[in-house]
């Protein structure tokens, strides 16, 4: 039996006892954090950074929007702050793009509305 099958069930008992918004939230930041790295916010200059991926930003924003809009009301206080990174994000793709989309129609903004 391989060391991965064996820890398994443990992983899953582990996963079993984190509270549902703690999973969320893990979720949101992972979302986020991958969303930045995509638009370059992590290096110095972001039009410049060889991670810079805007296709790639566009799908995790808008899948950390459905996320959020999905689970605000199960977020409690967790739900104000990551809001305001959904929205900083959003804003930082429409800073970003050469040719930004209409208001409504930019990354998870059929879930959240636009994003000015």
């Amino acid at each position: 039996m391989s060391e991965a099958s064996l820890n398994e069930p443990e992983t899953v008992r582990e996963l079993a006892d984190i509270p549902a918004v703690e999973v969320i939230s893990r979720a949101a930041v992972m979302l986020m954090s991958s969303a930045a790295e995509k638009l370059g916010l992590a290096d110095e200059d972001p039009d410049t950074s060889p991670r810079r991926d805007l296709d790639e930003a566009r799908r995790l924003i808008t899948a950390l929007a459905g996320l959020v809009t999905a689970s605000v009301e199960y977020l409690g206080p967790h739900a104000g702050p990551i809001r305001d990174g959904l929205q900083s994000l959003q804003r930082a793709f429409r800073e970003s793009s050469a040719h930004p989309d209409e208001p409504g129609k930019g990354p998870g903004e059929k879930y959240t509305g636009p994003v000015h």
